[in-house]
């Protein structure tokens, strides 16, 4: 029997406090202290499953990185890693 087949890299639910704008202010309890950068991803647009996501790069408080999306069709923040 073969092990079950796991994807690699897929994103995993984490709990954001955001502001205005959707910027996050908090992600699993660390106080974001910068966004580095924001970016959107628009893809598969023509398709019955879109892809629209609003990516954040951010640094924690505690001077960590890290980067999030927000799924903009099926809502929910997540991370990747």
């Amino acid at each position: 029997m073969t092990p079950a087949a796991r994807r690699l890299g897929a994103p995993r639910a984490v709990r954001v406090c955001a502001g205005v704008g959707g910027r996050p202010l908090e992600v699993e309890g660390s106080e974001i202290s910068a966004v580095r950068e924001s970016w959107l991803v628009e893809d598969s647009w023509w398709s019955e499953q879109p892809l629209r996501r609003r990516y954040w790069e951010l640094v924690t408080i505690e001077g960590g990185d890290l980067v999030v999306f927000r799924d903009l069709v099926g809502g929910g923040w997540f991370r990747h890693r």
